[in-house]
């Protein structure tokens, strides 16, 4: 008789910002894009990510190709909201949104198991650390190893930090152009 055996399904979600995962692959010498929709796989199969949240500055209909091919890819595209008179200053940081909606979820208890976060922006470490010391945080993705705030250098492990350009891993999810 075979044993009653139940798999237990993890539910992790993560918050990318989508600013600071672009300007740091640009700015790493050589500079790469990520291939967002290998990228979303990687998320699935290495971290277990359920839902992928892709925060972005302010909505820019010029933008829309991209915003249709995020979705498509599987991940929920989030817009910094903007008043109409600031509509000719807007500003992408997305810092609070994320900020925001990720102790939303605690506070509200929605079912998830860790979050993951895509960014090097030490804006974050409050939230990194109390989500490590709540035990709801996995790993933090870093894009750029050079960008890295030290904050999380000198605060948090290395077990919470895993970097997009380590080789094995930007082979996973570079942008290779087809001809």
């Amino acid at each position: 008789m075979a044993a009653n055996t139940k798999s237990i399904e993890v539910h992790n979600e993560a918050f990318i910002d989508g600013q600071n995962l672009k300007v740091s692959t640009f700015r790493a010498k050589p500079s790469w894009n990520i291939d967002l929709k290998r990228f979303r796989v990687f998320l699935a199969e290495k971290y277990k990510v359920k839902e992928a949240y892709y925060f972005i500055g302010a909505f820019d209909p010029k933008n829309q190709e991209l915003y249709n091919a995020l979705q498509r890819y599987g991940y929920v595209v989030v817009f910094r909201e903007h008043t109409e008179s600031s509509i000719s200053h807007k500003k992408g940081n997305v810092d609070t949104d994320i900020v925001f909606s990720v102790m939303k979820k605690l506070v509200e208890r929605e079912k998830f198991d860790k979050i993951v976060l895509v960014s090097g922006d030490g804006d974050y470490w409050r939230m990194v650390d109390y989500l490590i010391k709540k035990d709801k945080f996995a790993k933090l993705l870093v894009p750029n190893n050079a960008t890295l705030s030290s904050l999380y250098k000198t605060r948090t492990s290395d077990s919470y930090r895993a970097y997009l350009d380590e080789s094995a891993t930007k082979r996973k999810i570079i942008y290779k152009k087809t001809r």
